[in-house]
């Protein structure tokens, strides 16, 4: 088996080296001779049946130029996450997870609905690094670290669960303590950097719930991660500054 990624709008949505995540998964699974298939989906491209979609972040511009043909797409990517498949998506692909990112001048963009959360502009940017408190896994806690640089502040519905827990940081708003959402196998999240390089564990936690999926032993065989922690260590050291 392949595992498949579709990555969405990637000449829209790639502002924050997201191209970089991609490059992280691919070659995790390919030290584990695992299928790697890399799938673009672009505005008017049909969707790709995939494992895990990604949304990246985008320019307030570049959201409008593919908000119709990504609503769109909402009934297509709501029967895939019912269907198994994860979504992953960062910053300006986070907010549209959910209902409506609402400006300051009163404009709306709207989202795909995946997710019961709204966000809108907030007076400030929250810029800096970030360390987050995870635990996708009962317990097994992870901290989570990146860069975030947004001034959208997101709200999550009643119910909806955060990534995780701001340890430094803004996270969603400034103002909860939490950063990110998690719908079951839909993960957002306002990190990057890229996101995954310096978080290996997540990437491995993508790549193990594709195997699930499918029927694979979910067991990935460890690799050397020595650069990848020490780059974790030191963005967590950063952020706590």
């Amino acid at each position: 088996m392949s595992v498949r990624v579709c990555h969405l709008y990637p000449e829209h949505l790639n502002i924050y080296a997201d191209r970089g995540n991609m490059a992280v998964l691919q070659r995790r699974c390919a030290w584990r001779d695992i299928g790697f298939e890399l799938l673009e989906c672009g505005p008017g491209d049909p969707l790709p049946d995939a494992d895990l979609y990604y949304l990246g972040g985008g320019q307030d511009r570049d959201q409008r130029l593919i908000e119709p043909d990504l609503l769109g797409r909402a009934g297509d990517l709501t029967a895939a996450v019912a269907d198994g498949a994860s979504v992953l998506a960062v910053c300006g692909g986070y907010q549209m997870l959910g209902h409506a990112y609402h400006g300051h001048q009163g404009d709306e963009l709207r989202g795909l609905g995946l997710v019961d959360l709204t966000t809108e502009a907030g007076p400030t940017r929250l810029i800096g690094n970030i360390t987050v408190s995870c635990e996708l896994v009962p317990g097994r806690p992870r901290t989570l670290v990146g860069f975030e640089n947004h001034a959208g502040r997101t709200h999550l519905g009643v119910g909806v669960e955060p990534l995780g827990r701001v340890l430094h940081g803004g996270g969603n708003n400034g103002e909860d303590g939490y950063e990110g959402v998690r719908a079951g196998r839909v993960l957002g999240t306002y990190v990057h950097g890229p996101l995954l390089p310096k978080n290996p564990w997540l990437a491995d936690h993508l790549i193990a719930a594709v195997l699930e999926r499918h029927g694979e032993p979910a067991d990935l065989t460890p690799l050397d991660d020595t650069l990848e922690l020490e780059a974790h260590a030191v963005a967590e050291r950063i952020s706590a500054h």
